[in-house]
C-alpha cells in the first residue's frame, strides 16, 4: 500500500509503523541498528513481518537525550531511507529538523514524523507543506534533556488536545493540507504514568480534533512501571512487548488510526485478531 492508501483508511486498522532507530542511544534498541547494513536489514524484516510504514530516526528523543547536529543526523538516515524506499517500503522520517525532513523526502521518505510538532524548528511546517507529504504532529513541550521540567498539568487530556490543536492550526496555516495531518499525544514526552494512561483513555477527545491519531506507547517507561516485579523492579524493556500489543489492540478499538511499535509481529497479530473478531460479530449480527 502507498501512504495515500494508508491515509485514506484502505488498510484495516491499525496502521502499524515499525520503529527503526539508526542511533547509538535510543532507549529500547540504541546501537542495534546504527550501521546502514543492519538498519536496512531490520527495516526489510519489519516490512516482511507486516509493518505498513518503516519509521527511520537518526536522533534519540528519549528523556535526557542530548541533541546531535544536523549533518550527523542526515548522514545516519539518508542511506537507510533511500535503500528501503528503493525496495518499495513506505518510509517515514522521524525528525525534528526541516533540513533532515527535506533530505529524507528527496530520497524516498513519504511521511514526516516530527515529535516536536513543529516547535523545535520554525521552518518545519513550511518545509513539509512544500514537500507535499503527510505530517505527524506530536504533542511536545521541550527537548529530551529538558522535558522533565515541563511535565506539570492541571487537566492533561484537555491541555494536550488544546496544544495539539494549536500546532495543527499552525501547520494548516503554513499550507499543510488537513488531509495530510496526523496527531500523536506524545506518550512519555513530558508526561508521567498517570498522564499517559489518561491520554490513552482520552482517545475519543483526541479523535474529536478531526485528524487521524497515532499512538506510540511501545516499550515505554510507564509500561515498565505498571508491570513491576514483586521486588518493585520495573519490567525490563524487552519484556514489554505483550503490553505494547495490548495497547495497540485497545487503542484501535477506541479509534486510533495507527500505532508506532518496535515489535511489529505482536501488533500485526493483534490487528488480525481484532479484524477476525469484528468479522465474527458482523456474522452474528446478520
Amino acid at each position: 500500500m502507498t501512504i495515500t492508501d494508508l491515509m485514506a483508511g484502505r488498510r484495516s486498522a491499525p496502521v502499524v509503523m515499525g520503529v527503526l532507530n539508526v542511533t547509538p542511544d535510543s532507549f529500547s534498541d540504541g546501537g542495534r541498528f546504527d550501521t546502514q547494513e543492519a538498519a536496512v536489514r531490520h527495516g526489510r524484516s519489519m516490512r516482511a513481518l507486516g509493518a505498513d510504514i518503516i519509521d527511520v530516526g537518526g536522533e534519540s528523543t528519549r528523556p535526557g537525550a542530548i541533541r546531535i547536529d544536523t549533518d550527523e543526523e542526515i548522514a545516519r538516515v539518508v542511506g537507510v531511507v533511500s535503500a528501503l524506499a528503493r525496495i518499495g517500503a513506505v518510509v517515514s522520517i522521524d525528525t525534528m529538523r526541516a533540513d533532515v525532513a527535506r533530505a529524507a523526502v528527496e530520497v524516498g521518505a513519504s511521511l514526516v514524523n516530527d515529535v516536536s510538532g513543529g516547535l523545535a524548528d520554525p521552518q518545519m511546517h513550511t518545509t513539509v507543506a512544500a514537500l507535499g507529504v503527510p505530517y505527524v504532529v506530536t504533542h511536545w513541550r521541550r527537548a529530551g534533556d529538558q522535558m522533565t521540567h515541563a511535565s506539570s498539568y492541571q487537566d492533561c487530556v484537555s491541555e494536550v488536545c488544546t496544544e495539539l490543536q494549536t500546532q495543527a492550526e499552525r501547520a494548516l496555516d503554513a499550507g499543510i493540507a488537513a488531509t495530510r495531518i496526523i496527531v500523536d499525544p506524545g506518550l512519555g514526552f513530558a508526561k508521567g504514568p498517570d498522564e499517559n494512561w489518561a491520554l490513552l483513555a482520552g482517545l475519543p477527545q483526541l479523535r474529536a480534533l478531526g485528524f487521524p491519531v497515532l499512538v506510540g506507547a511501545s516499550r515505554k517507561r510507564f509500561l515498565g512501571s505498571l508491570l513491576r516485579s514483586a521486588d518493585d523492579t520495573p519490567r525490563p524493556v524487552d519484556g514489554r512487548d505483550t503490553a505494547t500489543a495490548l495497547i495497540s489492540l485497545l487503542a484501535t478499538v477506541h479509534g486510533a488510526w495507527g500505532v508506532r511499535v518496535h515489535n511489529v509481529v505482536d501488533s500485526c497479530d493483534a490487528r488480525k485478531i481484532l479484524s477476525s473478531w469484528q468479522a465474527g460479530r458482523e456474522c452474528t449480527d446478520a
